[in-house]
């Protein structure tokens, strides 16, 4: 896939399409593709839910009118026709970001999103994960082929408690796309966005480096380059992949978790702005 054409991809990702978006980069993702699911701190839809009960409960009064507007919000989130633009604050930059240069010495970081059981009980990455491996290895190759020296750094520690971490579930899909074992980083401890950006500036302390990229999913990305920033990195932000939102009449599950998903970095943004407001770092 051009740069155009993948810029363009991410650009009416978050639109309302009525067919999926195909991102192709490698067989890596395509071939191991577990169900995505949403964890439980990211339930912000069925929060909001809870919330309009309590008060549908305790304020009697207003109750049709109450009900009319949890089902009408509802209703615009599943049917794709309020999460689309929700979905486009966070990842619709993806489609302007440059092509990546590649210097003499070359350091790819690419962020964790979780790991979950397969169908055989194997701890395997997230479907958003394996997008952003696969689009890793792509890197790495290209970095490869004009002598460089590549160095990726895998950023993602065990918040799910699982018997391994991010780091060291993600590695063997990277050494299984040729990258070498030399090549890569394994950085386990960070459990938030947060932790990435400062452990791996940690570890670029002590390196030297001409070029450095941060790979994470379109709809992350804005949030991520936030905290790398604040550690005093400037990545080129290179956008894996974006989630999708189909428009129609009846309500869709994809896109509640797609509105779950843009709100979650939304309200991770304000978060940000609040704790620097405050002085907290």
């Amino acid at each position: 896939m051009s740069w155009t054409a993948y810029n363009q991809a991410l650009l009416h990702a978050s639109e309302c399409a009525f067919h999926p978006w195909s991102f192709n980069v490698s067989p890596l993702h395509a071939a191991r593709t577990p169900k995505p699911y949403v964890t439980l701190s990211q339930l912000i839809i069925f929060t909001l839910f809870a919330l309009f009960s309590a008060v549908f409960v305790l304020w009697r009064r207003a109750r049709k009118v109450i009900a009319v507007a949890a089902l009408a919000l509802f209703w615009l989130l599943s049917a794709g026709w309020l999460t689309a633009p929700v979905l486009a604050l966070v990842q619709h930059d993806a489609s302007h970001y440059p092509p990546p240069t590649f210097g003499p010495r070359t350091i790819i970081v690419v962020l964790g999103a979780g790991t979950e059981y397969d169908r055989h009980g194997a701890l395997v990455p997230k479907s958003d994960a394996l997008s952003r491996l696969a689009t890793t290895a792509s890197l790495y190759a290209q970095c490869k082929q004009g002598n460089r020296h590549c160095e990726i750094i895998i950023s993602g520690g065990n918040p799910q408690r699982h018997p391994a971490t991010e780091a060291q579930t993600y590695a063997p899909y990277l050494t299984e796309a040729h990258v070498a074992r030399d090549d890569l980083v394994l950085e386990k401890a960070s459990l938030t966005t947060y932790e990435n950006a400062e452990f791996v500036a940690r570890i670029l302390h002590s390196e030297r480096y001409d070029s450095l990229m941060l790979v994470t999913s379109a709809y992350h990305m804005p949030r991520a380059l936030l905290d790398f920033h604040r550690f005093g990195l400037t990545p080129e932000p290179v956008a894996s992949s974006g989630k999708i939102v189909r428009c129609g009449l009846l309500p869709r599950l994809p896109n509640l978790i797609a509105a779950n998903v843009a709100l979650h970095e939304l309200i991770g943004m304000a978060q940000f702005y609040v704790y620097r407001a405050l002085g907290w770092f």
